[in-house]
């Protein structure tokens, strides 16, 4: 219990504490600050490559620079956790995604912060679909004749992950429970390791980000057995979907939004929605977007919620039903 009550206390004691500041946001002429935009994984990424590629536009739209900070921890929980504590008067912002808001709340006991109850959804900035590889020497074209290949080969298969908890881990576990079959997780830390190993033969499958893969793939050092979005991926038109392998059930995409602490004003809320709406619809940001195997997405704060309370259900469905735990 007493554990319970430092997790709980601070957050009854927050709507009295930060309700000055919020209700100067929605008094006053917002933005008239900078605005710290939180990142929680370090540069480089493909969550820091979606926060830099709005950051210059959004800057401009709203008339005030916004500070992107690297807070890498936990797989994103460490900045989510930050966000959930701070004021809601639109100057401390986070660029949300999968793991810590779709997956991580159901591998731990406890959480010091609930992701369908305790932000102000703003913005869907973009969505994409995974990409399942393995090595050019691989005998399976497909992911269809890898999945054969593991059914040929039982206890001799493996799948690679960017981390336990991760999009990564869960992709692997989705292909087990979908093709009914039973590879081994090995998990590693970050996907560039996880790249590395598949490289060497250490483990024969990863179903990571295009951001990640689509450079590997393209020069030919990886394989694509299948694309896990509703659609053929615009960057490698001849690789398959999962669903159009048989494989109902595996279609699987990694979100990116923004997000703001629970009780952000309506017209703060307004005006960063629209405004990052603007710049979504800009053709050389969903450009970018796109050459990096990502599409721009963008919903507004209802139908984002919507979308991140939807993936909730599907990935704590899939961590029940594998009997999924964290070490």
């Amino acid at each position: 219990m007493v554990q319970r009550r430092q997790f709980v206390l601070p957050l009854l004691a927050a709507p009295a504490l930060l309700l000055a500041p919020a209700l100067q946001a929605q008094e006053g002429s917002y933005p008239n600050k900078p605005i710290k935009l939180l990142v929680g994984f370090p540069p480089g990424g493909g969550i820091d490559f979606a926060a830099r590629t709005i950051q210059p536009a959004l800057e401009k739209a709203l008339g005030q620079p916004v500070v992107i900070e690297n807070k890498p921890g936990v797989g994103g929980v460490l900045a989510a956790t930050e966000l959930s504590r701070q004021a809601p008067d639109g100057y401390t912002v986070l660029l949300a995604n999968t793991g810590p808001f779709a997956i991580a709340p159901y591998l731990q006991p406890k959480m010091p912060y609930q992701p369908l109850k305790q932000f102000s959804y703003i913005g869907q900035i973009a969505e994409g679909g995974y990409i399942a590889v393995t090595r050019p020497d691989h005998s399976a074209k497909d992911l269809k004749q890898f999945v054969a290949w593991v059914k040929a080969n039982p206890g001799q298969a493996n799948y690679a992950s960017g981390g336990n908890g991760s999009s990564t881990h869960m992709n692997g576990e989705l292909l087990n429970q979908v093709a009914g079959i039973d590879m081994m997780h090995v998990p590693y830390k970050g996907s560039a390791p996880a790249v590395q190993d598949l490289l060497g033969g250490q483990v024969q499958l990863l179903i990571d980000a295009g951001t990640v893969l689509l450079p590997q793939v393209k020069s030919g050092r990886l394989k694509a057995l299948a694309v896990t979005g509703a659609a053929r991926d615009p960057n490698l038109p001849e690789v398959p979907t999962a669903r159009e392998l048989g494989f109902n059930g595996m279609e699987a995409v990694g979100f990116q939004g923004l997000v703001a602490p629970v009780g952000l004003p309506k017209p703060v809320l307004d005006r960063l929605s629209t405004e990052l709406a603007k710049v979504l619809a800009q053709p050389e940001i969903r450009a970018k977007f796109a050459a990096a195997g990502s599409e721009v997405q963008s919903r507004g704060p209802e139908a984002f919620a919507a979308f991140v309370k939807a993936d909730n259900e599907k990935w704590s469905t899939l961590i029940k039903k594998r009997g999924i735990k964290l070490d």
